[in-house]
This record gives C-alpha cells, sequence and structure tokens, in this order.
C-alpha cells in the first residue's frame, strides 16, 4: 500500500477524469438527439428528463450489489467491469434508432454504472489512514474536471463530425478508462471470509451505524441542492440578461465556474480535512454553500453572477471529499466497499430528485425560492453538522 497509493490516485484519477469526460461528452445533447434523430416532437422535456433520469434510478439501485461484490472480488475488478459495460452502452447509443430502445440502453448504463464509487473506495482502502484526507480529495476533482471539459469537446465535435459519432468517442475513451486500470492500478485487496453478505443485510449494518445513516442523508440533500438548478440555470441567466441565442453558452460557463473552484480546492479542503477534521470541513462547505445560494438572490447581473458562483464553489468543495473521508472513516474495513457504494445510492437518488424538484419549485414559486429554500437547507445541514460536534465533545468530557 506505501508503495503503489501515489500511483494509484495519479492512474484512478485519470481513468475518473475520462469516464465523466465521456459521460458528458454526450449526454448534455440528449434533447438534440431525440428531437432530430429519434423523432420526437411532442414531450420532449419528459423524454429527456426521463432518458436522464433512469440511468440513475437504476444505477442506485444496483449499487450496493456492485459494492458487495467490490468487498469480495476487488474494487479493481469492479472498475474494469464497469468501464467496459459503460463504453458498450455508449456503443450502442449510435445504433439506435427507436426512443424506446434509447431508454432500454439507458437502463443498461444504469445497470452497468459504479465506476466512481469503486474508485473512491479503492483510493479509501488503498491509501495509508495518514493519507486519505488528501487523496479523496484530489479524487474528487477528476469528475469536476471531466464535466468541465466533456460538454465543451461534445459541442465541438458535434459541430465537426455528428451527434452520433459522439456516442462513438464516448464509447472509446470509457473503454480507454478501462485499460488505464487494468494495466496500472495495483490493488491490495483482503477477501473477506465467510458467505457474502445480500443487499438486505448490508441495508441493516448500515443501519445499526447512526453516524454512517446521518452522512447517506446529507449526501442524500447535498446531490438534491447540486442538481436541483439544472433544469433551470439556462432559464435564469435569460432572465439576468443573456440573449437566448447565447444562452446555453452562458449557463454552461456559469456552470462550470463551480467545477474550476472544485479542481482548485478540493485537494487542499482534503489536507485540511486531515489536520483538522473532516466533520469540520463539511460544516465550512456547507455553511458557504448555504450562504453562496442565498446571495444569489441579489445579484442580477451575469458577471456578478457567475464570479457568486465561483466563490461559492471554492467553499462548497470541501463537502464531497469530507463526506467521502467520513464513510471510510465510521466504516468498518471490510465494510468500506459496500458502504461508499450505498453512499452511491444515497447520490443517484438525489440527482434524480434534483432536477425534477427543481422543475417543479421553479415553475411554481419562481427561480429565485429555489434558491433561497436550497440555501436554508444548506445551512439547516451546517448546523445539524456543529450541533453534533458539539454534543460529541460534551461526551467526550462527561465520559
Amino acid at each position: 500500500m506505501e508503495l503503489y497509493w501515489k500511483r494509484n490516485l495519479y492512474i484512478l484519477w485519470l481513468g475518473l477524469f475520462f469516464n465523466h469526460l465521456a459521460y458528458t461528452l454526450s449526454v448534455p445533447f440528449f434533447p438534440i438527439f431525440l428531437e432530430n434523430d429519434l423523432g420526437i416532437q411532442r414531450g420532449l422535456e419528459a423524454w429527456s428528463g426521463v432518458s436522464i433520469s433512469i440511468s440513475f434510478l437504476i444505477s442506485g439501485l444496483c449499487a450496493p450489489y456492485w459494492g458487495s461484490l467490490a468487498d469480495k472480488y476487488g474494487k479493481k475488478l469492479m472498475l474494469i467491469r464497469s468501464g467496459i459495460g459503460l463504453g458498450a452502452a455508449h456503443l450502442a447509443n449510435y445504433f439506435v434508432y427507436d426512443p424506446y430502445m434509447f431508454i432500454l440502453v439507458r437502463i443498461f448504463q444504469g445497470l452497468m454504472a459504479g465506476f466512481s464509487p469503486a474508485s473512491i473506495a479503492l483510493v479509501g482502502t488503498n491509501t495509508p489512514e495518514k493519507h486519505v484526507g488528501y487523496a479523496l480529495g484530489v479524487i474528487s476533482t477528476a469528475t469536476a474536471a471531466g464535466g468541465i471539459l466533456g460538454p465543451l469537446a461534445g459541442g465541438m465535435l458535434i459541430h465537426w463530425v455528428g451527434l452520433r459519432e459522439c456516442f462513438i468517442a464516448s464509447g472509446l475513451i470509457t473503454l480507454g478508462s478501462a485499460f488505464i486500470i487494468l494495466l496500472g492500478v495495483k490493488e491490495v485487496h483482503v477477501r473477506p471470509t465467510g458467505p457474502r453478505s445480500s443487499v438486505l443485510q448490508d441495508l441493516k449494518q448500515a443501519a445499526g451505524n447512526p453516524r454512517l445513516m446521518r452522512i447517506y442523508g446529507l449526501i442524500l440533500l447535498v446531490s438534491t441542492s447540486v442538481t436541483i438548478l439544472e433544469p433551470l440555470l439556462t432559464i435564469y441567466v435569460v432572465q439576468i440578461g443573456s440573449s437566448a441565442s447565447s444562452a446555453a453558452l452562458t449557463s454552461g460557463i456559469v456552470f462550470s465556474a463551480v467545477g474550476v473552484a472544485t479542481v482548485i480546492m478540493g485537494p487542499q479542503w482534503g489536507r485540511i480535512g486531515g489536520r483538522i477534521g473532516y466533520d469540520k470541513t463539511l460544516f465550512i462547505g456547507l455553511l458557504g454553500g448555504g450562504i453562496g445560494n442565498l446571495l444569489q438572490l441579489g445579484f442580477h447581473h451575469l458577471v456578478g453572477f457567475g464570479i457568486l458562483r465561483f466563490s461559492y464553489g471554492l467553499f462548497f468543495a470541501a463537502v464531497f471529499p469530507a463526506l467521502n473521508a467520513l464513510i471510510i472513516q465510521y466504516a468498518s474495513t471490510e465494510f468500506r466497499g459496500r458502504a461508499v457504494s450505498l453512499s452511491q445510492t444515497s447520490h443517484q437518488f438525489g440527482i434524480v430528485a434534483g432536477p425534477l424538484l427543481g422543475g417543479v419549485l421553479g415553475g411554481w414559486l419562481g427561480i429565485q425560492f429555489v434558491f433561497l429554500v436550497t440555501g436554508l437547507t444548506l445551512l439547516g445541514a451546517a448546523w445539524t453538522i456543529k450541533s453534533m460536534g458539539s454534543k460529541h465533545a460534551d461526551r467526550m468530557l462527561t465520559g
């Protein structure tokens, strides 16, 4: 472990970066594919929403099963399994000419998911304890970096060669990410003795750990808050000054501001968490996220709004590395892979719920109300973390 952890970290970062870049290369353009290639003229918004959310829903339901297999057979094997499966799903989209077949391919893609939680679990179990915080901070920047470059590269690729060819590129890049893992990662895997536990047993074991369950609840809440603006941001940037013709580019830049901030600060927050405690960095991240969302209520200028989103991202970058580190910290060694996969279930359900909730609340009460609710919710979560820390300190003093 001491010999290979840095090498593993860098290779896993590359694999996760390429995997997420391949995903965001084509997924943002699903509405165009549905309308122009698959002939959807009515209910395009509904078809787009279902085609995106169904994969996350299936992935969330399957995550505990893949986590259990990872603990038994190794995280590296699950990474290769997921990379090959996801690559095949991307390539299959090239041959789809029916919207219902497209949904079936998206379901298959959800079944094959699990690249990200397996990467996090492998980092958590194959990194010396004193470096875990830093390593998880670094790995958290991979998806952010892929998410920044993916839509930009996809837009250019579609302009040059077409959308279907973009699916080919996504598939080949994803298969390449699996090949990188196969050749470069060295896993120290201790196979558990005894029969493999069922998903229900894993859920019961997690339910018996109150600290883990609180983290899962926070992951669900944070994932929902991150994605709640997805169906609204393009509309909002038009409302505060962007022209309709440039709204997609402008909203992409605004969205990427948070990703850029995450790439800059993610590793730093990992180091800070290792020094002062991950619960404290989680509190800082949630507090910054809550205040940042509330401040967005008062910004009605595009440049100021973009700068605020970047500033908010510098603080919010602390949240996911801290949550992942706390899962590794709270779970027993033999349960870590399954614990991370259960966290992925919470994360995926948040990704499903966020856009749906944002669309309903934004259309019903207005986009400003969404900023208000998200900000207050994150501040409430920060207060909960703070009060939990105070209660733990009181028990230590009186114990």
